[in-house]
């Protein structure tokens, strides 16, 4: 089992470079911590008053200081890029990045009404969008020449007539579609992806009983199934104190989940929750991938959540 970070990217209220400052200090902590991988979401016209910190620039400061073996990257609501300037931030990204471990696209098709408002897009046909940005952008990377017509999507009004781009990444990305559990998204995420990338809100019982369903649609696509998977955390030193602020969080109506979609206490009660995800993958030989992200809580225990990410990596050692 790898465990990663996507780091929280909005900060309500703070001054712009207090969020920045946050953001990249709770990178220095993941990676001291020694954790596998680190990733931001992506969003866009979040309000005046959100302090959302934009992924690609954000990304780009963070890769100053992450180490070169560990893989680095982030999400893109595919239907509000366009995917020739993505594959652009990628391209430049990842070669920042290096030869070193691989750089890590993840993809979401998005839904915010708001949002996509904002930017001009359609949440009707985001599913459509998003496989026709995967296309282009993949054959972009891959040093291709495209054209809408050549890559078959013709349709899609994008217009592309000789695309290319440079630089482009030293080593292959990987690819973690992001997904629901539906049959069209696992179909999307086995077809596409190198990762399946599950949402916070999935349940242990639901990702069980999808997992086959998603290893079937691999074999068919002779694709290799792994399974990454988003969680909430807040990790303390003493479990009581986890427990009695991860509940008063629910009891505020924490991003409407429930107990069961969150992992908060301490160390062990962490790592026994971990193990659980790790056990769906293990039953079908799937590798596994917790990405965690910290609770709603202040920066000095979202700091100490992530440092004790070390202690419950090493409880899992002695598992997985």
């Amino acid at each position: 089992m790898r465990i990663g970070i996507s780091i929280n990217s909005t900060h309500p209220g703070a001054a712009p470079e207090k969020a920045v400052a946050t953001v990249l200090e709770r990178a220095r902590v993941a990676a001291a911590a020694g954790l596998d991988h680190l990733t931001l979401g992506d969003h866009h016209a979040a309000g005046p008053s959100s302090n959302y910190v934009q992924n690609v620039p954000m990304i780009g400061r963070i890769l100053a200081e992450w180490p070169s073996d560990r893989s680095i990257g982030l999400l893109f609501v595919l239907p509000l890029w366009h995917p020739v300037l993505a594959a652009e931030q990628v391209g430049t990204l990842a070669a920042l990045h290096g030869a070193g471990a691989p750089f890590i696209v993840q993809t979401g098709v998005g839904g915010r009404p708001n949002e996509f408002a904002a930017m001009g897009a359609e949440v009707s046909t985001r599913g459509r969008r998003t496989d026709e940005a995967i296309r282009v952008m993949k054959a972009l990377l891959a040093g291709e020449l495209v054209d809408s017509e050549s890559i078959g999507v013709a349709g899609s009004g994008l217009g592309l007539h000789g695309a290319a781009i440079a630089p482009r990444p030293p080593v292959p990305v990987e690819w973690w579609i992001g997904s629901g559990l539906g049959d069209g998204p696992l179909e999307r995420a086995a077809r596409e992806g190198d990762a399946w990338y599950v949402a916070p809100g999935a349940t242990p019982s639901a990702l069980a009983e999808a997992m086959p369903r998603y290893c079937d649609r691999c074999e068919l696509h002779g694709t290799i199934p792994r399974l990454a998977i988003r969680r909430d955390i807040f990790v303390t030193d003493d479990d009581a104190t986890g427990l009695a602020r991860g509940r008063e969080l629910i009891a505020a109506g924490y991003r409407g989940l429930t107990e069961g979609q969150l992992i908060f206490g301490g160390v062990d009660r962490a790592a026994a929750a971990m193990a659980q995800l790790g056990d769906i993958g293990a039953a079908h030989g799937v590798d596994v991938d917790v990405v965690v992200r910290t609770m709603a809580v202040d920066q000095p225990m979202a700091l100490r959540s992530i440092e004790l990410l070390a202690d419950v990596r090493a409880a899992l050692g002695r598992t997985f």
